[in-house]
């Protein structure tokens, strides 16, 4: 199975999410069953680490993002990954945009797909500390899903 996160710049919530579901994989023992990735619709951050808050943020509760580095959405994204979860409705709408037959990727929200209380992971990238606090809790809650969605599909 093979799972991309998408946000807009691939440099808070979609790495976030690569390296919270990396991690939980890893726990799990599925690690080689699943590979997983993140991109940016946008193509401002390509090439760069996440965010030196993302990344203070993740490494307090045990997720090491330092290898990570922002890619932008490429068409053939659609035929590699079996599903692609984005963090809000703007990127899902780019997505779908993208896709138009290029592929057969599975396309949704990640927090709905989910049941969670949100169904967008708020953009922390202007905010305070507690934006990234808050995403972390909303990733974490929803790649546990996401595991359980995994083992009973393997």
């Amino acid at each position: 199975m093979r799972i991309l996160f998408v946000c807009l710049g691939n440099i808070c919530r979609s790495p976030t999410a690569e390296g919270v579901m990396r991690h939980k994989l890893r726990e799990a023992g599925l690690e080689h069953q699943v590979q997983v990735d993140s991109a940016g619709t946008g193509d401002w951050h390509v090439g760069k680490a996440p965010d030196a808050r993302t990344r203070v943020a993740a490494q307090r509760r045990g997720y090491d993002l330092s290898m990570l580095r922002a890619r932008q959405v490429a068409t053939d994204d659609f035929a590699r990954f079996d599903l692609i979860l984005a963090m809000d409705e703007s990127n899902l709408a780019n997505l779908r945009g993208l896709q138009s037959g290029k592929g057969g990727a599975e396309l949704d929200l990640f927090l709905r797909r989910y049941a969670l209380a949100l169904d967008e992971v708020p953009d922390p990238y202007y905010g305070g500390e507690d934006g990234f606090e808050q995403v972390l809790d909303l990733v974490e809650q929803a790649c546990d899903a996401l595991i359980l969605e995994i083992k009973g599909r393997l």
